[in-house]
């Protein structure tokens, strides 16, 4: 491996596929999505190409497209994390859960559970919610202004933490002898009062075999960043260009050091769409293809990502100038996903049309041959600013299948990526400690 390192790769899971063309390919099934048959089988293949987890997004409201579009993810992403955990033997298990809408003690307790149920292979994405119709399928009326989503999810990331450490892990003993199940006294109240939340505990789930399972953080504004930096062992971003991600990685390497941490603890893993061809051609083809099916569906949601109305755009003119130059901390959307845009228009001075072949679902779109990924790939790991990326197919399941059967051994051959699993934990799949309880619950 290049310098001891070696990459990590998730696969996102995006129903049918990253372009909202996908579901209406001759290579997808429509309801593919909704089938357990298909999970199974892109969680099989993901795990042949020795990847470090499946990576599930989530969203708590149906979007306004389901007329045109599938809603994804279709399933809670922990019951169908839940369900592949017990059809699967090595690859990670990554839900999003949204801090904005749950509780710490019940979230703790899944998460804990789902790491039981897989022998150390779970995780928890951690997000805020920015969608106005998920907070009035919760009761919230309005949505929270995004400081204080950031300041409760300060204070749930650390509750959840608290929770996972309340259990010694030597405390279950299980003598049928003498009738100790367990060592009560290496079982801790967290006693915490905050906020937001006021949580007892202990946990009523025994400490989870990863310690603590990984912590992603998913969201590039300020806000999210510090949370990243002070909580997270890995971050999913969107990254479109390669000094847009080696500002990023120096500001988030920055952060972490400055809240006493190594400055490389935190694994980078942006997403990275793709469209794969026997030739570049080839994958130009299929990707026309797809935008042909998609039609003006790609354009609404590029105007969705940026917050603005779809008539403010026009495919084949550059971006109004006011909105390059306007940063918008007020807007409910993404400011990492509509940063990445900006970036690019500011420097390209892009047509929404060119940008659409930079950037799709948010995230960098890469159009070409399995050699020129893996060229592409090594390029941005061995500058330093990734470890690794979350691989976002056009439709599945061919996409990821021509990932696995033609990248990888490209990747492989050059030493950059395992040929097998060395370890049974996501932990040991990212290169990550396993953490101790923490001393202030001894």
């Amino acid at each position: 491996m290049t310098s001891g390192r070696e990459l990590h790769f998730g696969y996102n899971v995006l129903g049918a596929g990253m372009h909202p063309g996908a579901w209406r390919t001759p290579y997808a099934e429509p309801f593919g999505s909704l089938d357990p048959r298909q999970w199974l089988q892109v969680a099989a293949i993901a795990e042949r190409g020795t990847l470090d987890a499946v990576f599930l997004a989530d969203g708590l409201a149906l979007g306004r497209d389901i007329g045109r579009l599938p809603h994804r993810p279709p399933f809670d992403p922990i019951v169908l994390l839940s369900y592949l955990a017990g059809r699967t033997e090595r690859i990670g298990l990554i839900p999003t859960v949204s801090t904005s809408f749950e509780e710490p003690y019940n979230l703790a307790r899944r998460i804990a559970s789902l790491d039981h149920l897989s022998h150390g292979r779970a995780a928890w994405n951690v997000v805020t919610s920015h969608d106005a119709a998920a907070a009035k399928n919760f009761g919230a009326g309005e949505l929270a202004g995004r400081q204080e989503r950031y300041e409760r999810a300060e204070e749930f990331v650390d509750v959840v933490v608290k929770l996972w450490d309340s259990w010694d892990d030597d405390a279950l003993i299980g003598d049928a002898g003498s009738g100790r199940f367990a060592d009560a006294a290496r079982i801790r109240p967290v006693d915490h009062h905050g906020t937001h939340f006021d949580v007892t505990g202990p946990l009523n789930v025994h400490r989870p075999p990863q310690g603590r399972p990984v912590i992603f953080q998913a969201g590039g504004s300020p806000a999210g960043l510090e949370l990243a930096a002070r909580t997270a062992d890995a971050v999913f971003c969107a990254l479109a260009s390669l000094p847009y991600a080696r500002a990023f990685a120096d500001d988030l390497r920055g952060r972490a050091a400055r809240h006493g941490r190594p400055a490389d603890s935190i694994r980078i893993m942006p997403g990275l769409s793709f469209v794969l061809g026997g030739t570049e051609e080839e994958a130009r083809r299929r990707h026309d293809e797809l935008n042909e099916l998609a039609g003006e569906n790609r354009l609404a949601r590029l105007a969705g990502q940026l917050g603005v109305d779809v008539d403010v755009l026009d495919w084949d003119r550059p971006l109004p100038g006011w909105l390059l130059e306007t940063a918008d901390p007020s807007t409910r959307g993404s400011q990492g996903a509509r940063e990445v845009v900006l970036d690019l228009a500011r420097r390209e001075r892009l047509t929404a049309r060119q940008i659409l072949d930079r950037v799709i679902t948010w995230h960098r779109l890469f159009i070409g041959t399995p050699e020129q990924m893996a060229d592409d790939i090594q390029e941005w790991f061995e500058s330093g600013a990734v470890d690794g990326f979350n691989v976002m197919p056009d439709v599945n399941p061919s996409g990821i299948e021509a990932f696995v059967d033609h990248v990888v051994p490209l990747l492989r051959a050059r030493g950059l990526f395992r040929s097998e699993y060395r370890g049974t934990t996501l932990r040991e799949h990212l290169g990550l400690p396993r953490l101790e309880r923490s001393a202030a619950l001894s």
